[in-house]
């Protein structure tokens, strides 16, 4: 049974798919968010993802690095409100 499951998900053609993601920016953005918070839930599914973004999506990658650094430099400005 799983075998023909199996096979019937190879013969699926997705290139429509991939097609209407790249036509139409907001469904990507929806379908991206719903990738996003599945993979939030497994985190051996995070890891990996971290690594396809690394190694097949540079400047995706290249774009969390830039985030993640400007946002470690304003944690590290000190707080007009800092609650002293």
């Amino acid at each position: 049974m799983k075998t023909d499951e199996t096979q019937k998900q190879n013969t699926i053609d997705l290139e429509p798919f991939y097609q209407a993601l790249e036509d139409d920016s907001k469904l990507l953005e929806e379908a991206l968010e719903i990738l996003l918070g599945m993979v939030h839930f497994e985190p051996k599914s995070v890891k990996k993802l971290a690594l396809v973004i690394k190694e097949d999506s540079r400047n995706l990658y290249n774009e969390i690095a830039e985030l993640s650094k400007s946002n470690q430099d304003k944690g590290n400005t000190p707080s007009c409100c800092g609650g002293h």
